[in-house]
């Protein structure tokens, strides 16, 4: 029987007046009914955010250290539940889902450790006798607007920092997984965090406009954080501007893995394989374009056609392939579409085959052009594009030809040639003979140009989540000049 998930709203269960049901993608059947939120309960999650605020705040970054490593127990201790619900929502492989469990943990503790990082200084003043602050301040409300695809990771790290910064949280689920981000809130809950410091709110996919305004514009509301498409990025922070409320966004790319001439092909396989299709390539970071410099493209390309080859997708339930489902139908049309346009256009298909519903298997598609879709678009599934360049500085250049920025690769073996391909990379992310796809808790995530703005993570993470205040203390009489 599908599991029947309720708002969370200053600590309590709250009814709403509709629900929703998610289908498990693979066999068509509900997965989990959920309730379907209107602006009153998006308005009742942000006024116990604003309630809980004050005490929250105000508790010692100990104490909020204490409770958040709590917090990340309970995270664990879920972890059947995580990977039931990731299954039946989003047709996740067990391997995918408690690897989300493992990082998202990780981020927990990470953020525990950083509420007694949150610091300040002293800035000499030119005044006699006055002692100047900056201080790092708690904002208010914080709403968090998670996507569906690495559903514990992104669900918690829109809400870990922020807590540990000081902030109440309204966690605006997604509408593919409502019963993954629910279980996210529970376990706070159950850490024994203050009722209203955590809030869930989950919505129709009708109402999903409607609602996310609703959170924006609500007036306790001070920050926003989603990660998503670059589309509804645009929306959210449109609307956000008019109310002069930051966000931080962090939002879709089309990752180029760089192999250069003198690359040690097997590991760049390796990490092109893994960057290109873990989850199925439905990861932010997800490797889109390979840029092999021509004059070891044959070799590199022949050694890939063989490693997918090892890389059979099937039912992610009986955990016996690497690849599992995809989100849904639309995905595999659009998938589909990219390679018809590519392949037709004179690109060549390497590896693929048809699709089974939305059991898609691995695509590479060599001799890929700029005028294709395909190196253009984000696919967001399981097909990589293989383009070839002349030489270092035409590669550099194609990497560059994208309206993203988020993540990053390029293999060599010499590491300081690396080290200067990567300085010349648009990305928030590069990495040199490493995957595209990396993420740990400590690291400032984030993109440039259509990926977003603004940093998650460690350190970074205190800038996006605090305000910074300035403050003085005059020792001495003031002389004014009236």
């Amino acid at each position: 029987m599908a599991t029947a998930i309720s708002l969370r709203v200053g600590g309590e269960p709250r009814q709403a007046h509709e629900r929703f049901n998610r289908l498990n993608p693979i066999t068509g059947e509900v997965a989990t009914i959920a309730s379907a939120a209107n602006v009153a309960d998006a308005n009742a999650a942000c006024d116990a955010a604003a309630a809980a605020f004050p005490a929250w705040s105000a508790l010692g970054p100990n104490a909020r250290r204490a409770l958040l490593n709590k917090a990340a127990d309970a995270l664990e201790a879920k972890a059947p539940h995580f990977v039931d619900a990731m299954m039946g929502e989003i047709g996740a492989t067990e391997g995918w889902a408690r690897f989300n469990l493992m990082l998202a943990a990780g981020m927990v503790r990470e953020a525990a450790a950083m509420t007694t990082q949150i610091g300040g200084e002293v800035i000499p003043s030119d005044k006699p006798g006055c002692i100047a602050m900056a201080l790092r301040e708690p904002v208010g409300v914080m709403v968090g607007i998670a996507p569906w695809n690495a559903p514990i990771i992104l669900g918690v790290r829109a809400i870990a920092m922020p807590l540990a910064c000081g902030n109440t949280v309204v966690l605006k689920a997604s509408e593919q997984c409502p019963r993954t981000h629910a279980l996210i809130v529970e376990a706070f809950e159950e850490a024994g965090l203050p009722k209203g410091a955590v809030n869930l709110v989950t919505n129709a996919p009708k109402d999903a406009a409607e609602i996310v305004g609703a959170l924006i514009d609500h007036p306790a509301v001070r920050r926003i954080n989603f990660t998503g498409s670059t589309a509804v990025g645009r929306i959210i922070a449109v609307r956000a501007a008019q109310q002069l409320k930051p966000v931080l966004l962090e939002l879709g790319g089309k990752a180029p893995l760089i192999v250069l001439e003198d690359a040690d092909l097997d590991e760049a396989v390796k990490a092109a394989a893994f960057g290109a299709f873990m989850n199925s390539g439905q990861i932010c970071m997800s490797t889109e374009r390979i840029i092999v410099v021509e004059s070891v493209a044959d070799a590199f390309v022949a050694k890939f056609r063989e490693k997918v080859g090892t890389m059979p997708v099937g039912d992610p339930r009986e955990g016996k392939t690497p690849l599992g489902a995809v989100v849904d139908q639309k995905t595999v049309d659009h998938v589909s579409g990219l390679i018809a346009d590519a392949v037709g256009a004179g690109a060549v298909q390497v590896n693929g085959g048809d699709s089974d519903g939305v059991l898609m298997p691995a695509h590479v598609i060599d001799k890929v052009t700029p005028a294709m879709k395909l190196f253009r678009e984000e696919s967001f599934g399981p097909v990589v594009a293989v383009i070839r360049a002349k030489d270092e500085a035409e590669a550099i250049a194609l990497a560059n030809d994208t309206e993203y920025g988020l993540s990053a690769a390029v293999f060599t073996r010499d590491t300081a040639r690396g080290l200067r391909v990567a300085r010349q990379i648009k990305s928030g992310i590069c990495h040199v003979n490493g995957p595209t796809v990396h993420d740990e808790a400590q690291m400032p995530f984030g993109g440039t140009k259509a990926s977003g703005y603004g940093r998650f993570g460690g350190k970074a993470g205190i800038d996006s989540f605090t305000e910074l205040r300035w403050i003085t203390i005059e020792t001495q009489p003031g002389h004014y000049p009236i």
